[in-house]
């Protein structure tokens, strides 16, 4: 463990490892307020209060006490710097910015532009898209987990992974990009056994066409689940349904699903080493 301390108490890994402090913390206290809430009621006319003095004295605080906390820390904690990049010398392991490291460890479930491009930009388009997909008028103004559970509960959840994504490749991704557990030294010279397989591998199709037919008929398969729960929706939320509407329904069923096949497809390449499920000349998922 002493070695999981060192990486943790490394320059350039303290203020990840206070981002991740502040954003469990942060998350419990709007979680807290939210059932608070749900508790006592929300009374609109009693919890406004004016912007000046109250937030604009709260806010100069905060401000002072981040400038005497970044001055110490400064001064304390030496900056991460390092020698003049050569190109002779490649770092291992060679990681990306902390905001990038969640795009870096799906590196190892995707195809690089699946990973790189298309996901991102779905998060980007589905974060975009929310306004015009949520009808939940309650909520508005105020901390609410009763009046917008399942709201809450998505957006924990992609929220939440994305951060384990980063802590993943922040903590625990060493030399070659190597899995290691807090327990164990991060070891160069490591070498591991690479026994991925595809989906279509493991029934026994060798064929490039079958192979590709029946991982494009497990993703299609994988998808159409959102036939069922509409159906389910159907009969036991009409009136919900029609205010969504089918285009709407269709929109938050394709993201919901997208944002699941991560941990499915991490789950699958941890538990039973499928690297792919739907193989193509042209992309790999």
């Amino acid at each position: 463990m002493d070695h999981f301390v060192h990486i943790l108490t490394r320059p350039d890994n303290i203020p990840i490892a206070g981002m991740l402090f502040l954003v469990v913390f942060y998350y419990w206290l709007g979680i807290s307020q939210a059932v608070k809430n749900d508790r006592f009621g929300v009374n609109r006319d009693i919890d406004k209060v004016h912007c000046w003095p109250y937030l604009t004295r709260i806010e100069f605080l905060a401000s002072l006490i981040v400038m005497l906390l970044l001055t110490v820390w400064s001064v304390a904690i030496d900056a991460p710097l390092e020698e003049p990049a050569n190109p002779s010398k490649t770092p291992n392991p060679a990681k990306a910015p902390w905001y990038f490291l969640g795009l870096q460890e799906m590196l190892v479930y995707f195809d690089p532009w699946i990973a790189g491009v298309v996901i991102p930009t779905l998060i980007v388009l589905g974060l975009m898209a929310i306004p015009y997909l949520d009808l939940n008028p309650k909520g508005s103004g105020y901390y609410s987990f009763r009046d917008r559970k399942f709201a809450v509960l998505i957006f924990s959840f992609g929220y939440l992974l994305w951060v384990l994504l980063i802590i993943i490749g922040t903590f625990f991704r060493g030399p070659g990009w190597y899995f290691f557990f807090p327990w164990e030294e991060w070891d160069v010279h490591r070498v591991v056994a690479i026994t991925n397989v595809d989906l279509p591998y493991l029934f026994g199709l060798r064929s490039h066409f079958w192979s590709s037919a029946f991982g494009g008929a497990a993703v299609s398969g994988y998808y159409c689940l959102g036939v069922p729960f509409y159906l389910y929706l159907k009969r036991k939320r009409p009136e919900f349904l029609k205010d969504l509407g089918i285009v709407r329904y269709a929109i938050v069923a394709f993201l919901l699903l997208t944002m699941l096949a991560l941990p499915l497809k991490m789950f699958l390449r941890i538990a039973f080493n499928i690297k792919y499920v739907w193989v193509t000349p042209w992309f790999n998922v």
